[in-house]
């Protein structure tokens, strides 16, 4: 009976101290670990408008495709711009004749003896010759502007990347600087992890970390790029005649604010889907903790 007595009061021990060990390692992990569950993936997002307007003429791509930098996104009529162009062409070669012209008689004059032709009449062809060469390099400028507007006519992708967020159909009027669609730049993806201030001193630059997606796939490896150095203060208010608005009322619950920190992705496997606004566990690598942790 002693003997029985006795186990149950290892046993009881052990327990005890196998739970006091879990709940140290347990109490440490969620309260002085740097870790957070409030991690969101984010790319940077493009938005593409035309450079010129007109009338959508060709749509080239789907919604949620993915395409190349250069690939071309959609087509604006190109009609006018032809027209344009030609007309830029009509007149360049307008100025430029009436500059050969009036170049070709200020050289014959500047030959000429005074006796013939007045200083002030050669003074006079010059000037027209340099104005004529003005007109003739507005001319080439307008010629450019026009190949440049018929040009612009094709929209590309300016990165590689998904297109997303699609709102351009055939028929459509595209207004200059107006978003027809997004692309999702696919080499820009990062994590903003929302750490606990108390935590941001254990969070060095370049300091190893370990993301995992919500969907439950594998771990990425990654790293800290840079954590933030300005969040917005709630309390920092001002009246209309500039005077501090200050609360007289004080909490006696004060929880710590959440600090942004960058997460620069190392690898992302050909098998992990990432999208803009998934949330994400971000976790400290540190030497002792395995590997496979979640």
């Amino acid at each position: 009976m002693k003997l029985q007595n006795l186990l149950r009061f290892i046993l009881t021990l052990t327990v005890l101290g196998i739970a006091a060990l879990l709940g140290d390692r347990l109490w440490n992990h969620y309260m002085n670990e740097p870790w957070t569950r409030d991690g969101r993936v984010q790319a940077d997002v493009i938005n593409v408008s035309g450079d010129v307007s007109g009338q959508v003429a060709q749509v080239n791509v789907r919604d949620n495709q993915q395409v190349r930098k250069g690939d071309i996104l959609f087509v604006v009529d190109q009609e006018r711009y032809r027209i344009a162009l030609a007309q830029a062409n009509a007149v360049l070669l307008a100025r430029r004749a009436d500059f050969d012209q009036k170049q070709r008689s200020a050289v014959r004059r500047s030959k000429v003896d005074d006796l013939v032709v007045s200083s002030e009449v050669r003074e006079l062809a010059g000037t027209q010759a340099q104005a004529a060469a003005a007109s003739l390099e507005e001319a080439q400028e307008q010629v450019a502007t026009a190949k440049l507007n018929l040009a612009r006519t094709e929209v590309k992708a300016p990165v590689d990347g998904y297109v997303t967020n699609l709102r351009v159909h055939v028929g459509d009027y595209a207004q200059v600087g107006r978003p027809q669609l997004a692309v999702v730049d696919m080499n820009s993806f990062w994590v903003a992890g929302y750490f606990e201030e108390t935590k941001i001193p254990e969070l060095k630059q370049n300091a190893p970390v370990r993301i995992t997606l919500m969907s439950g796939t594998q771990v990425l490896q990654g790293h800290v790029e840079s954590i933030a150095h300005a969040i917005a203060d709630r309390e920092s208010t001002t009246t209309p005649d500039l005077l501090a608005n200050v609360n007289p009322t004080f909490s006696w619950v004060r929880l710590a604010q959440r600090i942004p920190v960058r997460i620069h992705i190392d690898n992302v496997p050909p098998n992990v889907l990432l999208s803009a606004g998934m949330t994400c566990t971000v976790i400290l690598d540190q030497p002792n903790t395995p590997k496979h942790a979640s």
